[in-house]
Order: C-alpha cells, then sequence, then structure tokens
C-alpha cells in the first residue's frame, strides 16, 4: 500500500483470508497488502480472493523463479513445479542458441531460461490465449523476445524451421476426465485450452512432437512437462516422432521432464 500497514490492519485482513480457508493466510495478506495502492482497493482483492479468486489473478503476479511474472484475470497460473522444466532448458541453452518457448502462457518460463543462462539467447516465445500472450509480451519485453499469438508453430517465423537449439514446451497434459478434479481456482479461473489435453493428456503432446522434428536443429531438444503417471506414453510419443528422449526429476518440485533430442544425422 502507498501507506504502512498497521499491525491491526495486517491482522484483520489474515483473519478474512484464513476464515475463508486459505491455508498461508499470514503470506498472503503480506502479498496483497503490498499490491493494493489504496485501502479501497485492498477491500477488494481481499474480498475476491476471500471468494476464490487465485491469489496471483487478485495480486497480478506470481513469484517464479526468483522472478515476478504479471499474469492478468483468467490467465494460467505458472507453476512453482515448471522451475525444474526451466531450468532443465537453460542448462542446454549454449550462447546464442535458439530457443522457443512453446505453450508460453504469461512467458514465465521463457524469461526464467533467459535469467538463469547469463549469456544471450536468441528467444521466440508463441501462445494461444490472446490474454497469455500480453502477459508474455510484458514478461518477456526486457530479453528482447519475439512473442506471438497462435496455434503452435504455426505462430513462429518460418525461418526457424530446422533451425531452433532448445523447443521449450510446457504442453497442457490433464486429461479431460480429470479436469473435474482440479482445486478451483484452476477449474474455475484459468482458460480451459490451458489445462485439458484430452482423453488421456496426451493429444496437444502429440501435436508438437509429430512437428517438432521438423523445427529442431540436428542435436536440438524439445523438453515438456509430464506427470509420472503418463511418463512412459510420453516417451512412446516422442520415440514414435524419431526423438532420442530422457526422463528428469526433481523430487522437491515433484516434477517429471522429458529431453527429447533430434539425431544429428536425421533428415528434416
Amino acid at each position: 500500500m502507498s501507506v504502512h500497514p498497521s499491525a491491526s490492519l495486517r491482522s484483520a485482513v489474515t483473519a478474512r483470508l484464513r476464515a475463508a480457508g486459505c491455508v498461508f493466510a499470514e503470506d498472503e495478506a503480506r502479498i496483497l497488502l503490498s499490491a493494493a495502492a489504496t485501502p479501497a482497493e485492498l477491500a477488494v482483492m481481499v474480498r475476491d480472493r476471500a471468494a476464490g479468486r487465485p491469489l496471483e489473478h487478485v495480486a497480478g503476479w506470481a513469484e517464479f523463479a526468483g522472478l515476478r511474472i504479471a499474469v492478468d484475470p483468467g490467465v494460467f497460473v505458472p507453476r512453482r513445479r515448471s522451475e525444474f522444466l526451466a531450468r532443465s532448458a537453460a542448462a542446454l541453452a549454449r550462447e546464442d542458441a535458439l530457443v522457443v518457448d512453446l505453450c508460453c502462457g504469461t512467458g514465465a518460463l521463457g524469461a526464467a531460461l533467459a535469467a538463469t543462462v547469463g549469456h544471450p539467447v536468441r528467444l521466440y516465445a508463441a501462445g494461444l490465449d490472446p490474454a497469455a500472450v500480453r502477459c508474455a509480451r510484458r514478461n518477456l519485453a526486457a530479453t528482447g523476445a519475439e512473442v506471438s499469438e497462435g496455434d503452435l508453430f504455426d505462430a513462429l517465423p518460418a525461418g526457424l524451421r530446422g533451425r531452433v537449439d532448445v523447443l521449450l514446451a510446457n504442453v497442457p497434459y490433464v486429461p479431460t476426465a480429470d479436469i473435474a478434479l482440479l482445486p478451483a481456482e484452476a477449474r474455475l479461473h484459468e482458460a480451459r485450452p490451458e489445462l485439458d489435453a484430452g482423453a488421456d493428456g496426451l493429444d496437444v503432446l502429440r501435436r508438437v512432437a509429430a512437428d517438432a522434428p521438423h523445427w529442431l536443429a540436428p542435436g536440438g531438444a524439445l523438453l515438456f512437462e509430464t506427470s509420472d503417471q503418463q511418463a512412459d506414453a510420453a516417451l512412446g510419443v516422442v520415440a514414435a516422432a524419431g526423438l532420442t528422449a530422457a526422463l528428469g526429476y526433481d523430487d522437491d518440485l515433484d516434477a517429471t521432464v522429458v529431453t527429447a533430442v533430434r539425431p544429428r544425422h536425421s533428415a528434416s
């Protein structure tokens, strides 16, 4: 807030959030107090959060890999477990690598990669949700990335075909039947195409994997997140596309990442 909040105000906000079922009410109160410019704005934010809107949508940002990522209402909120995907991709991005953040959402993964590598990369990002793409343009502005709106590879410049060194694709992987089991914050407040990936949760991956060999440079890698239950099937999808894949795990984040490489001798 523009004025330092009193202890009684902090306590009141925390109590309201706790009563609404917010597990981390004290931390959330701190975030809302810092985000609100006026007492009236704070009152609206607390009301919306208590009504079940995601904290990130209410505050307007999410913390991801140490960065503050702009998140507008209705936009997919970057998950902390995806920090492992960003780190895994950054480890492969040599200096001046051509990197694509596909299914970019807010651009959080591309921003985290650019901040992690410590050297210049040529970054492109593309997403389907117009609201998320607007966020991505803000979040990636400092990187010089070119951000496009469209359906997967159709959104990318044709000149990138066969030249991509690191293809970071945060594909949705929730099976349609499991959407109803998601927390209400995701189910009710995030764009469904950012979540729903068909009957087995692999529909978007199949489309990405089918085209990836034509966009990757020889030796280039496609990286994406999946679940433990889908890992074997996901490996089968990328193997069928002619890519050589391996699994990576991060137990702390409960994250599983597939790295699928285009063989250097393959044709595009």
